[in-house]
């Protein structure tokens, strides 16, 4: 039983590492940006529903109101920028992590670099759990989860139903022959920079439900993630969900049974073998890699 509730308990936060991995991998796959400044995105989003919430007393998710609109304009922004400066794949991997860099220490700045939480009296979702027999499965957790769906299968939906979407996948192929056909990569870069930038206030916001904030969390953020973009596919939406459900679940078996501190290198060298296996990502078909 122990293990069982491991498992449910680590998917569930492989949800939060889903949402964190959205924007990176969509933006990595359509645009070909590497963009690292999304992780101090994700710490933005956090830091603006910890302060909205501890300053008006209001319900955490409805800091989305400011933090979503807030980050799709600095989301934009970015990409109007890589954009601009011609800031080819590997470039963006160097300029992002200056931004990255900048943006956590502004916040260290703002914030100082001290643990921050939400008050239990205003964060209803943080210390709740729902009981099923023997196992709960905290509420925090299963918001990540929830919202992990409704944006990753949304976004799926998108890329593969619509005609933008088309049009990304198109582009991210062959951007020449993509021009040729009208497709305005320009202004479809930007709706996907702020998109990336709302699905980075959402994780935020999941993030800080359940967890006390720090900047150096941005960088502890890196190798799990990366490791859910990678495994499931640069660019597919619905690979990096479960991708996400699998390694989450996958680290707390392993810290469970065996001990936390070879969480890291079980968990990684997986994903070594995985890739050795399935270089283009374990949720990805052969044939449209």
């Amino acid at each position: 039983m122990t293990a069982v509730q491991a498992a449910l308990s680590g998917a569930l936060i492989g949800g939060l590492y889903a949402l964190m991995a959205a924007g990176l991998s969509v933006t990595w796959g359509t645009l070909r940006v590497i963009n690292l400044a999304h992780f101090g995105l994700i710490l933005v989003g956090a830091y603006l529903s910890y302060q909205l919430t501890s300053a008006w007393g209001i319900d955490p998710m409805l800091t989305l109101l400011v933090s979503a609109p807030a980050l799709f304009v600095v989301g934009a922004g970015l990409q109007w920028a890589y954009d601009r400066f011609n800031i080819v794949e590997f470039n963006s991997l160097l300029v992002s992590f200056g931004l990255l860099m900048i943006i956590i220490e502004v916040s260290t700045q703002v914030w100082t670099a001290d643990f921050r939480h939400i008050d239990a009296g205003a964060n209803p979702y943080g210390t709740s759990a729902l009981h099923l027999g023997p196992i709960a499965l905290p509420v925090s957790r299963l918001v990540a989860l929830g919202f992990a769906l409704l944006l990753m299968g949304g976004g799926h939906l998108v890329l593969e139903r619509t005609f933008a979407g088309r049009g990304l996948r198109a582009f991210a192929q062959d951007r020449t022959v993509a021009a040729s056909f009208g497709i305005d990569h320009r202004r479809l870069g930007l709706v996907v920079g702020g998109l990336a930038g709302v699905s980075a206030a959402v994780a935020g916001m999941v993030f800080a439900l359940g967890n006390t904030i720090a900047p150096a969390h941005a960088y502890e953020w890196f190798g799990t993630v990366f490791a859910v973009v990678i495994l499931g596919g640069i660019g597919n939406l619905l690979g990096s969900l479960f991708a996400g459900l699998g390694v989450g679940a996958f680290s707390a078996v392993v810290a469970v049974l065996w001990d936390p501190s070879y969480e890291p290198f079980v968990l990684f060298l997986a994903i070594i073998l995985a890739l050795v296996l399935r270089p283009q990502g374990l949720f990805t078909r052969r044939a449209a890699a």
